[in-house]
């Protein structure tokens, strides 16, 4: 045996091309059953979990998919908004705990989500270093945020504009990092987490202006009285929230009425949590209650859906590549006739030869499953990434 593998190796290093043909071939269509099923593994087992743990989501009514994958996932597609009244609605029942959600704006492609201190009790996220947001302007970061971009505590992030048209005159803020999330294997590592009031000013609904009693620009004051003063349009919005400028911030409007996305809403008990979805069942009302769980499930199966799909697809494809290294294998005994006959006629057996030929056929497979097995395991190195980017932002 040990001189029909020697025999067939000499043969396939000869034939280089045909060989690297079948491997790759016999590798690609052995390797993507196993690297879909192992990425739809991945993906449900990354969305059920965090659906799992909110119970439920109240949002603006409409499309209680991109609901759900804003809020818990942090997808671009942002829901229609609703305001903090409806905060004060689920606080004033006391059948739950709102948590509310604006996530709208992003900093380096990294979304940037609004919301208050009971998130991080909420999702049992840790702090790796740093103190949580205490001030306008300050951010906690998730893990994969702080790998990537190389950012420690005491740095800032600068959010970025929503288009490059941007009329509202908004400037983005420069946030200073005083947290760092422990890894949490979730849409959390990839997230600057802020105040929603810093979420305000993000959008302008608060901003700060200079003190204009140290303004030393003769064009930027239009009118100066002992009793007022009239400034021109050069008077800018603050970039940075600091120690200097931060009394100067201030909010317009009724904040009763001012933007969110969301509400995570963790009622008390399985009861609270029954009558709660009760209240939000009037066709009357803008506002609708899902839970997470039930939606993630009715895309799951749609998902699946599709891989039984994919997975006839490459059933029938599988079936023509098997067929198509039959006939090259044919092919290549018809052409190696002569060879055969040489070698029959030295004395080998018929028995030799096949053992010749199932030798050349053992070393095909066994680094197609090589090849194959190496492409799994970087796979899953990156599998995480690819889901993320997939399945779910």
């Amino acid at each position: 045996m040990t001189d029909s593998l020697y025999l067939a190796w000499r043969y396939i290093r000869f034939n280089r091309i045909k060989t690297i043909t079948l491997i790759t071939c016999i590798s690609l269509i052995t390797f993507l059953p196993f690297a879909l099923k192992s990425l739809l593994a991945a993906s449900e087992q990354q969305l059920m979990s965090r659906a799992f743990t909110t119970p439920l989501l109240v949002g603006a009514k409409g499309n209680s998919l991109d609901l759900v994958m804003n809020s818990l996932y942090f997808s671009k597609e942002t829901p229609d908004f609703i305001n903090m009244k409806a905060t004060d609605k689920i606080a004033n029942s006391n059948l739950a705990q709102p948590i509310p959600l604006y996530i709208r704006f992003h900093a380096k492609d990294y979304p940037i989500v609004g919301t208050s201190i009971d998130y991080f009790a909420f999702r049992k996220l840790q702090l790796a270093s740093g103190r949580h947001f205490a001030l306008l302007g300050e951010c906690v970061i998730g893990a994969d945020v702080a790998y990537l971009l190389q950012l420690k505590i005491g740095d800032s992030i600068l959010s970025s504009p929503e288009n490059l048209f941007d009329l509202a005159g908004t400037y983005p803020l420069k946030m200073t990092i005083t947290g760092i999330l422990e890894n949490t294997n979730s849409a959390d590592d990839k997230a600057i987490f802020v105040d929603l009031k810093t979420a305000w000013v993000i959008q302008g609904l608060g901003h700060g202006h200079q003190d204009i009693k140290t303004i030393k620009d003769p064009t930027a004051i239009l009118n100066r009285s002992q009793n007022a003063v009239t400034t021109s349009e050069k008077i800018r919005q603050y970039s940075e929230i600091n120690k200097n400028n931060l009394e100067s911030f201030h909010f317009h409007g009724d904040p009763s009425i001012y933007p969110l996305t969301a509400i995570i809403a963790a009622p008390f008990d399985s009861k609270s949590a029954t009558l709660l979805r009760g209240r939000f069942l009037s066709k009357n009302s803008n506002l609708q209650i899902v839970r997470p769980k039930e939606v993630i499930e009715e895309l799951l199966a749609n998902i699946f859906k599709i891989k039984n799909f994919f997975d006839a697809i490459v059933l029938i494809v599988a079936i023509a590549m098997i067929l198509a290294v039959l006939l090259v294998f044919s092919l290549s005994l018809r052409l190696r006739q002569k060879e055969i006959n040489t070698i029959f006629h030295l004395g080998c057996s018929r028995g030799t030869i096949a053992q010749l030929i199932a030798a050349e056929i053992f070393i095909i497979a066994l680094f197609s499953g090589l090849l194959c097995w190496l492409a799994l395991v970087i796979l899953s190195h990156f599998q995480e990434e690819i889901v993320y980017k997939l399945f779910i932002s």
